[in-house]
């Protein structure tokens, strides 16, 4: 018999397919889409909220690439208290895990936000390190590993539930980064965020997005975040931590891919809104192929990549 779910951090999830934050909304957009149920996604991941409302950056926020997407919104959003108050009582939670992404741009603020969702029912939150720290000039949290682990540090002080850190790639090891997230108490870790992009309209020789700069997402970044992902696990695996694999996943294939690489579950972005049926789609093919192979679950997969013995160190040809 093919199971599908999974069990992480204590916490049970349908399916080992989830939906990444800021593409899901609130977990209640999706619910009037013809053919679409939660209790085929192994999770929904909410989108980035953070204390106080925030209006986003100006336009242009979203733009297609070649092979992916370009996005600034800003972390546009109706703060923690409405999410909590208007937005929380809305969902099926017998359906579905729906996990916060909780946002900041100070180590305060993602501590007090922290507290506010810890009093809720929502199982676990994911900590977006990757937002700009205004008090050191604006450089991500995420990209600094001492500010990385303070702020997990300061958010696992103020709940007991799951801490998922959501990794930037953008930063010069991360690897040790997530080392250090852990030993400052993650549960298990988000690889991989955006990474940072720019496109430019040779007419006006300015930047398309109204923030010249955004994150780029879809199947672009897929070999990026796949060898990131291998890269975690060396680490996550000493600590029996688990990761949740994420970055241009489109198909059952690449979910399979992210699995052998580490990953004992995924989550799904930019291809979700091009067709908002595909984690379904995603659980067919993956069960097919551990029908196939005589397995039996997801977790048979989790690391099994079977590495060539004679490598050279440089990548160039």
């Amino acid at each position: 018999m093919i199971d599908l779910s999974i069990n992480m951090c204590g916490i049970h999830f349908n399916s080992p397919v989830a939906m990444a934050s800021g593409n899901a909304g609130y977990g209640i957009e999706y619910q009037s889409v013809s053919g679409f149920s939660n209790r085929d996604v192994g999770a929904v991941f909410l989108k980035g909220t953070t204390l106080e409302p925030k209006l986003g950056n100006k336009p242009d926020r979203v733009m297609e690439t070649a092979s992916g997407l370009l996005n600034s919104i800003g972390l546009q959003n109706p703060g923690a208290l409405s999410v909590i108050n208007d937005y929380l009582p809305k969902l099926e939670m017998s359906q579905s895990q729906f996990i916060i992404n909780v946002s900041g741009s100070s180590i305060e603020e993602y501590a007090e936000i922290v507290r506010l969702f810890d009093q809720t029912a929502l199982p676990a939150m994911e900590i977006n390190i990757s937002c700009p720290n205004v008090k050191k000039g604006g450089a991500a949290f995420g990209n600094d590993p001492d500010m990385a682990a303070r702020v997990v540090e300061a958010c696992r002080a103020n709940t007991s539930k799951p801490l998922i850190v959501k990794l930037s790639p953008n930063q010069t090891d991360i690897a040790e980064g997530a080392r250090r997230v852990i030993e400052a108490g993650a549960d298990a870790l988000s690889a991989i965020n955006t990474m940072m992009g720019m496109q430019i309209d040779i007419h006006s020789r300015t930047p398309t997005l109204g923030n010249n700069q955004g994150g780029l997402s879809g199947p672009a970044i897929k070999p990026i975040a796949l060898l990131k992902v291998h890269q975690v696990y060396q680490v996550a695996k000493l600590h029996n931590i688990p990761i949740i694999g994420l970055g241009g996943i489109a198909s059952a294939e690449d979910a399979i891919e992210f699995f052998l690489a580490g990953a004992s579950m995924v989550a799904i972005g930019t291809a979700i809104a091009k067709d908002p049926l595909l984690v379904k789609k995603v659980n067919a093919g993956i069960t097919q192929y551990l029908k196939a192979n005589g397995l039996t679950s997801v977790s048979q997969l989790t690391g099994q990549l079977i590495l060539n013995t004679d490598t050279v160190l440089c990548g160039s040809l």
